[in-house]
């Protein structure tokens, strides 16, 4: 028991209280989190990403593992979703969103932070990984899923382009390959931006839940939240044995794959008028909770 306070105290608890000190000061100063939220996507993100890749040397065998581990994972848990929801007769809207809060994690201010503390810049690295590819479901399969077939493949396919992080990707690609490196005026405003996207997630993850609502669908609440924080990485331990990964790949693999839900799944809820509330308070419950499937899973992944 001492083991699991131990590992809650010093990975899990400094995510609550950094993101609690934005919910406080959202709800104090009434502070929307729009604009931190577009400065974390399309400035910090994009440099975290950078740095990670180009300064852990990634080969492209372990960022296509990564990749495919995590579209897998999420692909599958996904269906299940769509299973279960389908099982349990929820009617149209209430199915997509069950489908949308088991698919989309919150591999981004939460996941990053805690492989951050976990694991080490060696686990973060393989967490962006995950992160990544977590992005492109969103913006792919996630619209798909949202718009019940009004916007289709082509709208989705348009809204990669509009991801930094995916330039971001390619350039440190392009960079390892050819084994470059930034010139000293360009990198150490990289560094700086980088350093400064954890704690600006966590920020903005706790002036985000400042917004959950509270819808009362109780089935629809248990099965996303289930699927979410223990299906969810039970598929992720079994695909990482698939895949072959081992080390912080599979720790970061595993633990991204446990997070609640993310509150992009909200933005496209409400974007497209899935159940936008039942959704968000999917995302305030599911993080409330997630510290009672992590802690175990985290002394699971470090034994």
């Amino acid at each position: 028991m001492g083991d699991l306070f131990g590992l809650f105290t010093n990975n899990l608890l400094p995510v609550f209280l950094a993101a609690g000190a934005g919910f406080v000061l959202g709800k104090v100063m009434k502070l929307e989190p729009q604009a931190l939220a577009r400065v974390a996507f399309y400035i910090f993100s994009p440099c975290l990403v950078f740095d990670l890749l180009t300064s852990n040397a990634l080969d492209n065998g372990e960022i296509l593992r990564m990749a495919g581990y995590a579209f897998v994972q999420m692909t599958l848990v996904t269906l299940l979703a769509g299973a279960v929801g389908w099982l349990l007769r929820f009617e149209r809207r209430l199915l997509v969103a069950v489908m949308l809060a088991a698919m989309m994690p919150n591999a981004g201010n939460y996941g990053l932070s805690v492989n951050l503390f976990a694991f080490g810049e060696a686990g973060l690295a393989y967490a962006s990984l995950y992160f990544i590819t977590s992005a492109i479901m969103a913006n792919t399969v996630g619209v798909y899923l949202a718009s019940l077939g009004r916007s289709g493949y082509r709208e989705a396919l348009l809204g990669l382009f509009k991801i930094p992080t995916i330039y971001a990707v390619i350039l440190a690609l392009v960079f390892i390959w050819l084994g470059w490196s930034l010139p000293t005026p360009l990198a150490r405003p990289v560094e700086i931006f980088s350093n400064a996207a954890i704690p600006t997630m966590l920020i903005l993850l706790g002036l985000q839940l400042g917004h959950a609502e509270w819808n009362g669908k109780i089935m629809g609440l248990v099965t996303a939240g289930g699927l979410k924080l223990i299906i969810s990485p039970l598929i992720g331990l079994g695909l990482s044995a698939w895949f072959g990964m081992t080390g912080p790949m599979r720790q970061a693999g595993v633990l991204e794959a446990a997070m609640p839900t993310a509150v992009m799944a909200t933005v496209l809820a409400t974007e497209f008028e899935i159940e936008p509330a039942f959704i968000t308070a999917t995302v305030f419950l599911s993080t409330l909770l997630s510290p009672l499937t992590l802690t175990p899973l985290l002394a699971f992944l470090g034994s």
